[in-house]
C-alpha cells in the first residue's frame, strides 16, 4: 500500500481499501524520546531532532505519516509571547500576552517568519522532506487563528472581549488570521504535505456556536482559501454544536474527539472526512493494549475515515498503545 498517498485520498474524500491511521495532533512521547535519542525541551527548537522524534512515531509506532511540532507555541513566541519552554515530559506553554492590554496595537512584522522557533521548525520540514520524500505523508500542526489570537492576549480576556469589546476581537483576529496564512504557506513551501490547524479556543466549550459563527469560521475559511495544502481542522472537547460550521470552512477534514459521536459527526459534515478518535487521556494513555484495540475497532465500525488519536498524545503515553492503532486496523481488514 502506498501509505502517503492513501492518507491523502482519506483526508481528501476519496475512497480507500484500507483504512489509513496517523495522527494530526501531537505524537511526542517519553517512550519514543529515549528511543530516538530526541527529547523535549530540545526537539522543540533544535531541527534534527524535531524531525528525529517525528519519525520515531512512524517507524516504531507504525503511524503512517510523519507529523512535526509538539505545542502551539511556536507562532506566539514569534508575535512576542513569553513561552516557558517546558520539560522532558511537558510541553511549552505561555506565559506572557503582549497584547492583552493593546490589541489595537498588534501588527504582523515584515520579518515574522525569520522570528524565534519558526525558522527551526521550516528546517525541520526540509530536513523530513529530504528524508522521506514522497514516501510518506508530512503533518504540521500549529494553533489556529483563535487560539494564537488568545494567546496574544490571554484566553480569559479574549473569551471577555466577545461581550464587553467586540471590536478588540476583530484587532486582534485579523493580523492572527494573517500570522496562521503566512506560516502555513512557508510551511507548504518547505515540503509540509498536510496542515493541521488546531484551534481549542474556538471550541463550543469556551465560545458559543453563535460566536463562531459571526467571527471565527471567517478565519477559518481565510486560511483554508488562501493554502494549497490538504488542511485539517482540530478543535478540542465536544465540538459536535459546530460540526456543520467546520465543514463549512473549506478545510478537507475534521478532527474530532471521542466527546464526539463518529456518525453524527459524518452526518453532519456533509462529506467531509473525519479523523479520530481513539482517548488519548483515558484509553491510550491509562489503558490496556487491548482496550486500544476495542475502541480502534469501534471507531473503524462507525466509519471513521482516518483512524487517530482523538487529540495531542498525552507525553507518558506508551509505545505499545500507538502500536495497537495499528494492529486495530491491520485486524479489522
Amino acid at each position: 500500500m502506498d501509505i502517503k498517498q492513501n492518507l491523502m485520498d482519506a483526508l481528501s474524500g476519496e475512497d480507500v481499501e484500507t483504512t489509513p491511521v496517523a495522527s494530526v495532533t501531537q505524537t511526542g512521547t517519553e517512550d519514543l524520546m529515549e528511543r530516538s535519542g530526541a527529547a523535549w525541551p530540545e526537539a522543540h527548537s533544535d531541527p534534527q531532532k524535531m524531525f528525529d522524534l517525528a519519525y520515531a512515531a512512524h517507524e516504531l509506532g507504525g503511524l503512517e505519516a510523519v507529523r512535526l511540532q509538539y505545542c502551539l507555541t511556536v507562532q506566539a513566541e514569534a508575535l512576542g509571547a513569553e513561552v516557558d519552554m517546558g520539560s522532558h515530559g511537558q510541553q511549552p506553554s505561555i506565559e506572557g500576552h503582549p497584547f492583552e492590554e493593546s490589541p489595537e496595537e498588534f501588527e504582523l512584522p515584515d520579518d515574522y517568519l525569520e522570528r524565534g522557533r519558526i525558522p527551526n521548525v521550516i528546517e525541520a520540514v526540509e530536513i523530513a522532506k529530504e528524508e522521506v520524500g514522497d514516501d510518506v505523508a508530512i503533518i504540521v500542526g500549529f494553533a489556529g487563528p483563535t487560539t494564537l489570537a488568545a494567546h496574544l492576549t490571554s484566553t480569559e480576556t479574549f473569551m471577555k472581549w466577545f461581550l464587553t469589546n467586540p471590536e478588540k476581537v476583530d484587532h486582534i483576529l485579523g493580523p492572527a488570521t494573517q500570522a496562521t496564512i503566512e506560516y502555513g504557506n512557508a510551511l507548504i513551501d518547505a515540503g509540509a504535505d498536510i496542515l493541521s490547524v488546531c484551534d481549542p479556543v474556538a471550541s463550543p466549550e469556551l465560545l458559543s456556536p453563535n460566536m463562531f459563527e459571526d467571527k471565527l469560521a471567517a478565519t477559518l475559511e481565510d486560511f483554508a482559501n488562501e493554502t494549497t495544502s490538504v488542511n485539517v481542522l482540530h478543535i478540542c472537547g465536544n465540538s459536535t454544536a459546530i460540526i456543520d460550521q467546520m465543514a463549512a470552512t473549506g478545510f478537507d477534514a475534521i478532527s474530532i474527539e471521542e466527546k464526539v459521536d463518529v456518525q453524527e459527526a459524518k452526518n453532519m459534515a456533509n462529506g467531509t472526512a473525519i479523523v479520530g478518535t481513539v482517548s488519548t487521556a483515558n484509553t491510550m494513555l491509562r489503558g490496556k493494549p487491548d482496550e486500544v484495540k476495542a475502541e480502534a475497532k469501534e471507531n473503524l465500525d462507525a466509519g471513521i475515515d482516518v483512524l487517530a488519536p482523538s487529540c495531542g498524545i498525552a507525553p507518558g503515553t506508551p509505545l505499545e498503545a500507538i502500536k495497537a492503532l495499528v494492529d486495530a486496523r491491520n485486524e479489522y481488514y
